[in-house]
């Protein structure tokens, strides 16, 4: 897709997400529509995967750590054709396929389960790194958030990657800087991601979140570079972007209620009414 397309692509995973946690009247709203840039450009046109096949061998891989976003995943694995559209109205329904946190045991798609934070970052270093001993070409991207990264794990697992040299995984932080209760500087400050992350090893970038050119650069600058250093992409994001009354509760979008009024004014604020 040319950016423009993806731009738009954007839009309809956001109205998914609308959808997906309309029909239950609540979840995770904010860090999901944070995400929905990022997770467009990587499901529609940076990642090697097919959803025909979605357990093909040497797909690139995908890791949502922050997996209370599960919602945007759900939406792109939809639109993309892994599992059809109207299963986003059973979102943590009895014997639901999508439940609140990714479960790669119920849902088509989903790489790796995810939910208690800081864990799946684990998981994607162990993934890339067994990718590299079977000498795979498949890029595991592993996404997490800024609350999630004052988990220690989070950095037990980047000093790991360095120590293996995985340069076939890219961290993505979601930098929307709120987490569930706040604004993230003032439960735990992170300090200067990009400092912290080459602290650590790794090749950085930083980029607005929601341009999806500087995305689609970023991400080719990332799986460019083969030279045994692992990377990160530093997103300047907003939490609850797309929506604007969304976006202005600030913190208290992280899980919040979603009654029909408000599915409607989001989906005519995002193009489309009701």
């Amino acid at each position: 897709m040319d950016i423009m397309q993806l731009q738009q692509q954007a839009k309809e995973v956001r109205r998914a997400i609308i959808r997906t946690i309309g029909s239950f009247g609540m979840g995770h709203l904010g860090g999901s529509l944070s995400a929905a840039d990022i997770v467009t450009l990587l499901y529609f046109d940076a990642m090697r995967i097919d959803p025909k096949h979605p357990d093909k061998l040497g797909r690139d891989r995908l890791v949502l750590s922050k997996g209370h976003s599960g919602p945007v995943l759900y939406a792109a694995l939809a639109l993309r054709g892994y599992f059809p559209i109207d299963l986003l109205d059973t979102l943590n329904r009895p014997g639901t396929k999508l439940p609140s946190h990714c479960d790669m045991k119920l849902t088509t798609g989903i790489d790796m389960t995810a939910g208690s934070l800081g864990q799946g970052l684990s998981c994607a270093v162990g993934i890339a790194k067994a990718a590299k001993i079977m000498g795979g070409q498949e890029t595991i991207y592993a996404i997490i958030g800024d609350g999630e990264s004052q988990e220690g794990q989070i950095w037990e697992a980047a000093m790991a990657a360095a120590q293996y040299r995985l340069d076939n995984l890219v961290v993505i932080l979601d930098y929307n800087k709120i987490q569930l209760d706040d604004i993230v500087a003032n439960i735990v400050d992170i300090a200067d991601p990009v400092a912290k992350w080459e602290a650590f090893g790794f090749r950085v970038h930083r980029c607005d979140g929601h341009d999806m050119h500087a995305l689609s650069e970023a991400v080719l600058w990332a799986k460019a570079d083969k030279t045994g250093i692992p990377s990160a992409l530093i997103l300047d994001t907003v939490k609850g972007k797309g929506v604007s009354f969304i976006e202005a509760m600030g913190a208290a979008n992280h899980h919040c209620s979603l009654d029909e009024d408000m599915v409607r004014r989001a989906l005519e604020e995002l193009g489309r009414s009701a």
